[in-house]
This record gives C-alpha cells, sequence and structure tokens, in this order.
C-alpha cells in the first residue's frame, strides 16, 4: 500500500486525522526501531565470562542471557497482533519501545542474577512485539516494490546496532567500571528509537490502515506457515548460537575480551551487508531459493572453517558466516510479506513463524553451552551449527515461488 493512498480523503479514515508523513520518514522511525532489535543479545558475549564470574554462573546459565531474549520473541511474537488489534500497530510499537528502555535500563542493577534476567525478559518482550509488527507494518505503509528495499534498510539498522553493542560492551565496561553499566548503556539507543517513533504514532494510529482486521487465528494448519516457521527456527538456532559463542570461543583460545568483542562485531557488521543486499536482490528475483541456497552455504563454510581452523584466518571466517546469516534471516523477512495476502495475514505469519522458530532457537544457546559443560570445549559447537544450517539448506528445495498464500 502506497502512502499516499492512505488519506484523510478514505471513507474508513475520519477527517479530523492528520495526513501520514513522508515514506521517508516512516521509513527513518522504523529504522530507529530496528537499531534495538538485537543489542540486548548482542551487547552480553563479549562480557559472558565476567558475568558468570560475578554471579557464579554455569556456561550454560549464562548462555540463557541470550536464550531468554529469543525465548522471548517466539512466546509473544502471536501477541503481537491481538495487542496491534487493541492499540494499533504502531501505538503497540511504540509500547514495545518502552519496554525495551526499561529493561534495559534494569541493566544496571544487575548485581544479582535475578535482577538482571528479570530486566533482560522485559526488554526480550519488546523486542518480541516490535520484531513481530515490523513486517506488518512494511506491508501496510509501502508499495510492494519497496517492501524489499524497506525490510534491507531495518535489517541494516538491526545488524548495525548489534554490531555495535558487540564491539564496544568490553571498552565500554572498562570505561564505566561494571559490566553492569556496558549492558545498560544500550538503553540509549531504545530512548533514541522511542522518540523517533513517538511523532510517527501520532499520525499513523489504527484509523490509517483501512479494513483492518481483527487478529484472527495464527494458521496452524497451513503448510506454508509451517515451512516458513520451520526454515526460520533452524536458521535462528544457528544465527543465535553464533552470537553468543563466537567470542567466547576465542576467549578460550587466549583472546582477549575486547578484540573477541571486534571480532563478534565482525559477524555482526557482514550481516549489515548481506542484510542489506539480500532483500534488495529480492525484488528482482521471483525464485528465493536462489537467494537462499548461497546463503546456507556460506554460513556452513564459516562455521566448519572455525571448527577446522579458528586461528588460520578468523576475520575471514567470521565474515564468510555473517555474510551467510545475513542473507538468510533478511530474505526470510520478504517472505513473511511475500507469502501472505493482506497486512494482518502477514502479522499471522509472522507470529506463527516467530512463536516456532524462536522457542526452537531459544534452546540454541542453552543447548550450546551444555555441550561446552560436558566436552570441556566450544569446537564441537561448530560442527553441530554446521549440521544444522545443512538442514536449513534442506528445508529451502520446497519454497517454491508458487507456494499458496497465507489468508
Amino acid at each position: 500500500m502506497d502512502p499516499a493512498d492512505v488519506t484523510s480523503e478514505s471513507p474508513e479514515v475520519p477527517r479530523f486525522l492528520k495526513p501520514l508523513p513522508p515514506a521517508w520518514v516512516m521509513a527513518a522511525a522504523l529504522v530507529a526501531v530496528a537499531a534495538n532489535l538485537r543489542t540486548a543479545i548482542t551487547s552480553v558475549p563479549p562480557l559472558l565470562d565476567a558475568i558468570a564470574g560475578d554471579l557464579g554462573l554455569s556456561h550454560a546459565a549464562a548462555g540463557a542471557l541470550t536464550t531468554l531474549p529469543v525465548l522471548c520473541m517466539g512466546l509473544f511474537a502471536p501477541l503481537a497482533s491481538t495487542i496491534a488489534h487493541h492499540l494499533g500497530a504502531v501505538a503497540a510499537v511504540l509500547a514495545a519501545m518502552g519496554c525495551a528502555l526499561v529493561g534495559l535500563l534494569s541493566r544496571w542493577f544487575g548485581d544479582d542474577a535475578l535482577t538482571l534476567y528479570v530486566g533482560t525478559f522485559v526488554a526480550g518482550v519488546g523486542i518480541a512485539v516490535a520484531g513481530t509488527l515490523l513486517p506488518r507494518l512494511v506491508k501496510t505503509f509501502f508499495p510492494p516494490h519497496r517492501a524489499g528495499l524497506v525490510t534491507g534498510l531495518y535489517m541494516f539498522a538491526m545488524m548495525g546496532g548489534a554490531a555495535l553493542a558487540s564491539a564496544l560492551s568490553a571498552p565500554l565496561a572498562e570505561r564505566l567500571g561494571s559490566w553492569q553499566g556496558s549492558l545498560a548503556s544500550w538503553s540509549v539507543i531504545a530512548l533514541v528509537g522511542l522518540l523517533a517513533w513517538a511523532p510517527f504514532t501520532v499520525r499513523a494510529n489504527p484509523h490509517h490502515t483501512p479494513g483492518e482486521e481483527g487478529p484472527g487465528r495464527l494458521p496452524w494448519r497451513h503448510p506454508t506457515a509451517w515451512l516458513v516457521a520451520g526454515y526460520l527456527g533452524l536458521q535462528s538456532w544457528g544465527f543465535y548460537s553464533a552470537v553468543t559463542w563466537l567470542p567466547p570461543t576465542y576467549v578460550e583460545l587466549g583472546w582477549d575480551r575486547a578484540t573477541a568483542g571486534y571480532l563478534g562485531a565482525a559477524f555482526s557488521g557482514s550481516q549489515v551487508v548481506s542484510g542489506l543486499v539480500g532483500p534488495l536482490l529480492s525484488d528482482r528475483v521471483d525464485d528465493l531459493r536462489r537467494l537462499l541456497f548461497p546463503a546456507a552455504a556460506l554460513a556452513v563454510a564459516g562455521c566448519l572453517a572455525i571448527w577446522v581452523a579458528p586461528e588460520t584466518a578468523p576475520w575471514t571466517w567470521v565474515i564468510v558466516l555473517g555474510l551467510g546469516q545475513g542473507a538468510a534471516f533478511s530474505v526470510a523477512l520478504v517472505l513473511l510479506v511475500r507469502y501472505a495476502r493482506t497486512p494482518e495475514a502477514s502479522g499471522r505469519l509472522t507470529g506463527m513463524a516467530f512463536l516456532i522458530s524462536y522457542g526452537v532457537a531459544s534452546v540454541g544457546p542453552l543447548a550450546m553451552g551444555l555441550v561446552r559443560d560436558v566436552t570441556g570445549g566450544l569446537a564441537p559447537v561448530w560442527v553441530l551449527l554446521a549440521g544444522i544450517t545443512l538442514t536449513q539448506a534442506a528445508v529451502v528445495i520446497r519454497m517454491r515461488p508458487d507456494l499458496r498464500r497465507v489468508t
């Protein structure tokens, strides 16, 4: 839907409502929100050993600090459509940003494990609701031939925020004197997102989306929805496990925390590139398998290289891995738009896909932490992740462009 098509002259929209802002303003607000969707997760791994040492946590329990937001992204994704039905999708994103801000800021007081986990949970709820509704808002406010571009822009912001959090967490901990201060400092970006989104909320209220339906049921009986959910589950397992255990892998090899954090930033930074390019190419490709297969191949190659020769060319390995993971996820977001007939259907498809995929993926960092506790090292983790990504590639075979759309 072109923003110009949604005006105060539409019969479904009361005349006293203000017109929508220009498309570039809406895209900028969306980008400001998207920058917060991974910082709560990627800010933790460079400091994982310090957090575990101070709080007396095992590797599995420490891994739960990245698992918890992912679990929230699964559990609360279906509720996002219900919240959007009552508040309007745009206002729901504003409320979600408020949750993210409060959760991140509370980490300043994370001197005990309970406070840290509760703050992480609250931030995870905000991330879940906002992340679920963004594909729906792309389909609502932007024309179909711009869906890939806008998706690429918010992927760029999301992975850019993730890269910054990974790179700066350890230096910020040294500068601020504590890992608590470092983790809480990312609330500043959440505040920026909240302030950028607030004016958009005033104009783009629920009445600007004529004919909006109720939240409806999730498409449990739709085979396309299950296929997308299965693909996202495998991809997310690999991604969040890699995000969590990449810096600790190199800390175990003798690297200092800051340098290992920079390596994690290179992993996220490479996703900025492929996360933007993948959706842009999707606007020109009918069969998205032509993008999804190369993405999986890159991810497998990166995992195997880290396993076989972690210190031969580590920066190259993580960039290859990041390029594959970034493209795999960003193109999957395009699937959530392309395989739905309406914005509301996109919201329901996203809710179901995120519930299943993030529910499955939330086990990943914890399970890989258990592998570390049992084997005494992180090398086996990368073999397992390569196998999971190969399974992901097998699922791609069935993702034909003529699959039945979710209605």
